[in-house]
């Protein structure tokens, strides 16, 4: 029954995309000043190949059909483990090495992203097993000013860390909180409505209907999961879209605040995460809070996250008795930072993971104290960045990790266009 729902929505989706779309003539141009606004190129702007540093190479057809955008970015990573009792251990790696494609097919208003890694980490090898190079492949569709629409792979609207870009980030990865108790990627359908209420205040409703086993899944569903989220910005909106990256590069003007609440039910998941994670033994349902504020003013930034997660039946089992569960529990994440003049920035972080329930039989307690230091060359596409992270582990019962004081230090130069 639900698959038949499911397809009949799919369905719905797609009578609904071709007449929007039907009005829309192939053989119609655009002007120059509506390519302008679509693409934000220079005033000077000529039907030729353009590049700007921070914006990728961008080459759109005379006929102004279509326009292909290209980035790419690689974060080179040193990591240094002085784990209590255990030899230092050091690794150097290639974190991240994507490349980006985006723009518009015929008409601005139908646009495309699409977003591939390949790095083992990246691909998230450990867990799946085969090289899971793509991460987005969005097609959406602008209505009018304040509804969009799109169809595809893509992040859930979820905690504000984990919709920001990991090439937008003021240390050097995100938190632990995030890493644990996100919703990631999906594929479905989601929708973006913006909406100003009076001279200053706006809000943002996001909501998604995704099959609920994240990126990359091949294999039918037999339930989904639902996501719906909610931005308040009482202050008005940011400069250059400032709540959608760490630190105050933008040196605001005046205060700027988002407050984001966001819930996800996940039904008949697969996953330990949900959408991330390892296989479980069994399916079970889950639903996940998430509650995030972001200040920014001159250079500094505060931002805080609360995310918690609960599922009635966490714990399954296979027939020799392993155990593979969901992560029941309360993560908090908090983090501070300055700007100074000369584009360097010092940041402190403090996060904390509670596991709930059951799963305090097999999770410690976790608490991060973090400091961070960031030289940006140009924003965030060029950057230094190195962070001093002293973890403290409780266990709470014999079965999970000792309890264990460890340093952990990080250094990364991140370069993209």
């Amino acid at each position: 029954m639900i698959r038949t729902l499911f397809s009949l929505h799919l369905l719905v989706a797609c009578f609904i995309f071709t007449g929007i779309l039907q009005p829309l003539r192939a053989q119609d141009t655009l002007s120059t000043d509506s390519i302008q606004a679509m693409i934000d190129a220079p005033t000077q702007f000529t039907q030729v190949p353009y590049f700007t540093f921070g914006k990728g190479l961008g080459l759109i057809s005379p006929d102004s059909v279509f326009s292909l955008n290209i980035r790419f970015r690689i974060q080179n990573r040193a990591v240094f483990n002085f784990d209590e009792g255990d030899p230092t251990n050091i690794e150097g790696k290639v974190r991240r090495l994507r490349l980006r494609f985006d723009g518009f097919v015929y008409h601005p208003r139908v646009t495309y992203v699409i977003q591939l890694s390949f790095t083992p980490e990246d691909m998230d090898w450990e867990r799946t097993q085969f090289p899971n190079i793509l991460r987005d492949a969005m097609i959406f569709y602008k209505v009018n000013d304040n509804l969009t629409l799109g169809l595809g792979q893509t992040k859930l609207p979820g905690n504000r860390q984990r919709v920001n870009s990991s090439g937008d980030l003021q240390f050097v990865d995100r938190s632990v909180v995030n890493a644990t108790l996100n919703v990631d990627r999906d594929f479905g359908l989601q929708g973006k409505y913006t909406r100003r209420l009076s001279n200053r205040f706006h809000y943002v409703l996001l909501g998604a209907v995704s099959t609920g086993k994240g990126r990359n899944f091949f294999g039918g569903v037999s339930e989904l999961s639902y996501t719906g989220r909610i931005e308040l910005l009482p202050f008005g909106l940011f400069e250059a879209f400032g709540d959608y990256f760490e630190g105050d590069l933008m040196r605001e003007k005046t205060p700027k605040m988002s407050i984001g609440m966001t819930l996800n039910k996940n039904f008949n998941t697969l996953r330990t995460g949900g959408q991330i994670g390892t296989l479980l033994y069994q399916p079970t349902d889950m639903a996940t809070y998430m509650s995030d504020w972001l200040f920014k003013y001159r250079g500094f930034a505060f931002a805080s996250e609360f995310l918690y997660r609960t599922s009635e039946n966490p714990l399954t089992f296979n027939e020799e008795n392993d155990v593979r569960y969901v992560y029941n529990g309360l993560g908090q994440n908090f983090q501070a930072s300055y700007l100074m003049p000369n584009d360097l920035e010092f940041a402190g972080r403090y996060t904390r993971l509670n596991p709930g329930g059951q799963i305090r039989q097999y999770e410690p307690e976790l608490q991060h104290f973090t400091l961070g230091l960031t030289r940006y060359l140009r924003g965030h596409r060029f950057k230094l960045q190195s962070d001093l992270t002293y973890e403290v582990l409780a266990a709470y019962s014999e079965v999970s990790n000792t309890p264990r004081n460890n340093f952990i230090w990080r250094f990364q130069v991140e370069l993209g266009i």
